[in-house]
């Protein structure tokens, strides 16, 4: 039972805004829907008892761990401040290859940098600098990204045309956008 009741927990926190379904739970845990349903009742019972931030909210037949709407006011004001933090220099030089090269895939970014850049545009996508905007006509189709206007507020500018100009294989204009992006984070 608590291994049960655990599993469903962590479903819960996984499956995020997209919730998960009793017929999800039952046939992950292996379990009839009834069984997964007194499971998730134990779930919400100790959830209740136990903290008092979180709850099992349904909706439809889909259930979400969710915050309660007590403390709404306190998970505004944490996602509407601002990340803190400077990029590291990978990311800076990820964030000047997509801002130069927009819409461009993954794979570019990797090939223009030398190593895998995975990491840093997870980054970016987490501090909303890019985002993904369609896919790629190539085979397999890879994500493009782009800058997203947060980009922009954060550098202070008010389009792309305000990036320092760059020429194919000059040394000294890449050093203009390195120092530009440092100097602005």
């Amino acid at each position: 039972m608590k291994e049960q009741e655990a599993a469903i927990e962590g479903l819960l926190y996984v499956a995020g805004d997209q919730g998960i379904t009793v017929k999800e739970l039952a046939n992950v845990l292996e379990v009839t829907e009834e069984e997964a349903m007194n499971a998730l009742y134990r779930v919400q019972e100790k959830l209740h008892q136990c903290l008092d931030g979180l709850e099992i909210k349904q909706t439809g037949d889909t259930y979400q761990l969710v915050t309660v709407s007590d403390i709404a006011s306190y998970i505004e004001t944490y996602a509407h401040v601002p990340e803190k933090g400077k990029l590291s220099q990978a990311a800076l030089e990820t964030l000047a290859i997509i801002a130069y090269n927009q819409p461009i895939t993954r794979i570019e970014i990797d090939d223009i940098r030398g190593v895998k850049s995975e990491k840093s545009v997870q980054t970016l996508m987490n501090k909303a600098l890019i985002t993904e905007s369609g896919r790629a006509q190539s085979i397999g189709r890879p994500k493009l990204y782009q800058t997203t206007n947060r980009f922009l507020e954060h550098f202070g500018l008010s389009s792309l045309e305000e990036l320092p100009e760059l020429k194919e294989n000059d040394s000294a204009s890449t050093k203009e956008a390195d120092l530009f992006f440092d100097r602005l984070t």
